[in-house]
């Protein structure tokens, strides 16, 4: 199992060490899309989980904490063509709590640290946590000298040039106490007013548009030509400092009304609150209101507010241990359903999709959204024109999370999910122990098509050589095959062709002809690969040899697999009687041959291959050669795997159930139904020693 699937708790110490390996590489390559490249590609939340799992496998696990461990880093080193800039102290990251008890804990904690008694008061300040870019300010005798990202903590990158562009950073402060050396730390970010309208400017520019004010924001400070960063309506809130001491000051609180008493922007909404009571109902206050603030904030920032607290209780490696961020939940907002889209997928799979009516969550335009599957559908009734709950899971990903039936209008009907491929007109099945409903018409339908001619020229069906996925994608892009016969007809058409294959690039003529070569190869193929390589669902290679072992010949599968449709035939029985066949696998293999375009497709490539039938070993004088054996009970002197191999050594194909077609039941002890119905049904029933002495 892969370890990232394994609950920390049952992990072993081998598979811990794999999995912090695991999530140092993916966690350093997330924050390298983020700090570096202004792209992430996972949301806040997404990215959080990985932290957390890391840190839980650490704690159970202290032996196996790695040097590059993400709990020992901030950010990520720099590459980037900025001049790296050293901070006077480390700028680190925030712990994260995500549930009321976690601001509890948070609480706690600092009074067993500080060793105060249980009911004593600990005043917070509450600030915004503003989603933007994380920047220093050092200030040289009231001259903002040096502006520099938060990098991986320890350095960052000279943005100097950028951030005096931002009006709402002093460029120099004329007054007596303020600080004659200092570093400022806070927030770049971008209201949605300015950030929408300057991606309007960019659509009439033919620019390509930011996905979000965060995106925007971060490169927006990291241009190389400070003119493009004056253009660019940025702004800035001051939270923080590197030192509190220049300041005189006593409390957090304090620090904040000095910056605004010389001139910097301090968020407005900062609260301070005397307990935690007055924390959360803080928090709820402006969760209610995230929606209606002009930029983004992902959560709430509480630090104690005061200073000799907080250096008594200083940092752990990557956080100050007197501040918490805490998290708000993903994102809601309402909207109208326009539509409902089925999506195709490249295995068949049929996916809903919502079309909106475009609306912002969280500084996104959300038009489109996920509904999972026809049970999600019909569980939520959700229908075109309803009004719905739009929610970005994680902050990225939309989904309809509820409908407003108050507004449902009263012509309003329920959805009737296709049960045909609205891509190929194909069958849409749905197996009875899956959620999915999937395109059946595997080797026509153009979303599968081209993984399906992967698989049907792969190493163990066709093994055309030369022929490897990156040419199948190729051709079927440019139109040469569409269908695995076209394969067997290219050498013909390619003779005709006003651009013939050894004329395209990476080709030649001695490649060209030894591909065709590779393809006439293959015009005879062994029973066993054929179905393999039609890619049937849950039909890998043993089942596609249980199958031909059985079966023997393309036209008596093919005759049982129609005839195996009525449920009540003796086809359907037989079929549920090969060992490995089970009814999942068995109602695969009949919706495959139920679909009128996959008949057409083997019929025009039986029509370019010769399907060679399976040749059943035959053992000289042997009483059991091409008969067919159910083994039932338990056997005393062998198991029944072994009682299978000899069984097949010698000639037998074993099968799981009883049919007319049953030569042998052998039974052993506490014999269930089989036994009873090979009676009914005047099947041979041997005893395990009369089967043995059939062996000898």
């Amino acid at each position: 199992m892969e370890t990232s699937l394994i609950p920390v708790e049952k992990l072993t110490e081998t598979e811990a060490e794999k999995e912090l390996e695991r999530l140092s590489l993916i966690i350093a390559h997330h924050d390298r899309l983020y700090y570096l490249e202004d792209q992430p590609e996972i949301s806040d939340a997404e990215y959080d989980a990985l932290r957390l799992r890391n840190e839980a496998i650490e704690k159970r696990f202290p032996n196996l904490i790695r040097e590059d461990s993400p709990s020992l880093r901030v950010g990520i080193s720099l590459l980037g063509p900025f001049k790296k800039v050293k901070h006077r102290r480390p700028m680190l990251s925030l712990d994260n709590g995500f549930e009321d008890q976690d601001v509890y804990d948070f609480i706690d904690r600092t009074r067993r640290f500080l060793g105060l008694g249980a009911d004593a008061l600990v005043e917070i300040v509450a600030e915004p946590k503003i989603d933007g870019l994380s920047a220093t300010l050092d200030y040289q005798k009231g001259h903002f000298d040096l502006g520099a990202t938060r990098g991986d903590g320890t350095e960052g990158e000279d943005i100097t040039a950028n951030l005096k562009t931002i009006k709402d950073i002093p460029n120099f402060i004329q007054s007596t106490d303020f600080p004659k050396e200092i570093e400022i730390r806070g927030e770049v970010y971008m209201r949605h007013e300015d950030f929408m309208a300057m991606n309007d400017a960019r659509v009439g520019q033919g620019l390509p548009i930011f996905a979000n004010p965060r995106n925007a924001a971060a490169g927006s400070v990291r241009q190389l030509d400070a003119s493009i960063t004056a253009n660019r309506p940025l702004k800035f809130f001051a939270y923080a400092c590197d030192d509190y001491s220049p300041f005189h000051v006593k409390t957090h609180w304090e620090y904040l009304e000095k910056l605004k008493g010389w001139g910097f922007v301090v968020n407005p909404l900062a609260r301070l609150c005397k307990d935690v009571e007055e924390v959360l109902i803080y928090y709820r206050e402006l969760e209610s209101q995230r929606g209606t603030l002009p930029y983004d904030i992902d959560g709430i920032v509480y630090k104690i507010n005061r200073i000799d607290w907080q250096n008594r209780m200083g940092y752990s490696a990557r956080a100050p241990r007197w501040a918490l961020a805490h998290k708000f939940p993903a994102q809601k907002a309402e909207t109208h359903l326009d539509n409902i889209l089925i999506q195709v997928g490249r295995t068949g799979t049929l996916t809903p999709v919502a079309v909106l009516h475009p609306v912002t969550v969280g500084g996104v335009v959300v038009s489109r959204a996920t509904l999972h599957n026809e049970d999600e559908i019909a569980r939520k009734d959700i229908r075109v024109g309803d009004t719905v709950v739009i929610q970005r899971a994680g902050d990225v990903i939309p989904q309809v999370l509820n409908v407003v039936l108050e507004k449902r209008t009263p012509d309003s009907k329920p959805f009737q999910f296709p049960h045909v491929c609205p891509i190929c007109g194909s069958h849409a099945i749905r197996l009875p122990d899956e959620a999915a409903r999937k395109c059946i018409g595997g080797l026509i339908c153009p979303t599968q098509a081209a993984l399906r001619l992967r698989h049907f020229v792969s190493r163990d069906a066709f093994d055309i050589e030369g022929f490897g996925s990156k040419h199948v994608e190729e051709f079927y892009k440019e139109g040469l095959i569409h269908s695995p016969q076209d394969i067997f007809t290219l050498e013909a058409r390619d003779k005709i062709s006003l651009t013939p294959l050894r004329t395209r690039a990476g080709w030649g003529s001695l490649s060209a002809q030894n591909l065709f070569k590779a393809i006439e190869a293959r015009r005879r193929m062994p029973f066993h690969r054929f179905i393999y390589a039609l890619g049937i669902p849950q039909v890998g290679q043993a089942t596609a040899k249980l199958l031909a072992r059985h079966y023997l010949s393309y036209t008596n599968w093919k005759e049982a697999m129609r005839a195996a449709k009525d449920p009540g035939s003796e086809a359907y029985a037989t079929l549920l009687s090969i060992e490995g066949i089970g009814p999942s696998v068995s109602q695969d293999l009949i919706a495959f041959f139920d679909e009128p375009h996959n008949l057409s497709v083997l019929d025009a490539l039986l029509k370019e291959v010769r399907v060679v039938d399976e040749k059943v070993p035959q053992v000289s004088s042997s009483p059991l050669s091409n008969k067919t054996v159910v083994f039932t009970g338990t056997l005393q002197q062998m198991t029944r795997p072994e009682a299978k191999v000899r069984a097949e050594a010698l000639g037998a194909k074993v099968a799981s159930s009883v049919s007319s077609k049953t030569d042998y039941v052998v039974v052993g002890e506490d014999a269930g139904s089989k036994a009873k119905t090979a009676k009914e049904l005047g099947v041979k029933v041997l005893t395990e020693e009369e089967w043995l002495q059939m062996l000898e």
